[in-house]
């Protein structure tokens, strides 16, 4: 069934509490019902590799799909990887501090996956955006956190926040880096039957 009619004619649900990729389906004219995943992400390691985003997102889409058989799930998981090891959300002000103070002239990668499941099949892909960051003074870091803008956010900030001015290279699309690649997510969204 076309991508088209399959989101006029089925439920779709995202399996996220996400604002902004609520934003990010909305603007791109998909209907929606949101329903968050009640799955505790459990990273049991810092090293980086592709799997760990990946079975995050399936098991997001696997809780939501358990209560909603007759519905496409869309489950997503970001994380900001530096040196190979995953930085996640802050615990507080001082752990956000130093995630952004270690980003502070390097480059990084965030990577998101999406999982699309309904009752014929499960699809899951990863994409990478590399984000090099400017040298950071800590009255530019304690200004931002101040803002309060960076503490539900893997690696401490959020690309799209007013003001957001560390980013001087972006490398891929932008919309992965705010948590959900469009069009990583149209690609498999035309597969899935």
């Amino acid at each position: 069934m076309p991508a088209l009619l399959y989101n006029f004619f089925m439920d779709l649900i995202l399996a996220s509490a996400s604002p902004r990729r609520r934003e990010i389906l909305s603007k791109a004219g998909y209907k929606f019902r949101v329903v968050p995943s009640d799955y505790e992400e459990k990273i049991l390691t810092l090293n980086y590799n592709d799997q760990i985003v990946k079975n995050c997102a399936y098991n997001k889409a696997l809780d939501v799909f358990k209560k909603n058989q007759n519905s496409l799930i869309i489950a997503s998981d970001t994380v900001v990887v530096l040196d190979n090891i995953i930085l996640g959300k802050p615990k507080d002000k001082t752990d956000a501090f130093k995630m952004l103070k270690a980003l502070s002239n390097k480059k990084h990668f965030v990577a998101t996956s999406i999982c699309l499941m309904n009752k014929n099949n499960v699809l899951g892909d990863i994409q990478k955006t590399f984000v090099t960051f400017k040298k950071l003074s800590d009255d530019e870091i304690n200004n931002y956190l101040n803002s309060k803008k960076p503490f539900d956010k893997a690696g401490s900030y959020g690309i799209q926040d007013d003001g957001f001015d560390f980013a001087i290279n972006i490398q891929g699309d932008i919309d992965n880096v705010i948590g959900f690649p469009m069009r990583l997510f149209e690609k498999m969204f035309s597969c899935i039957s």
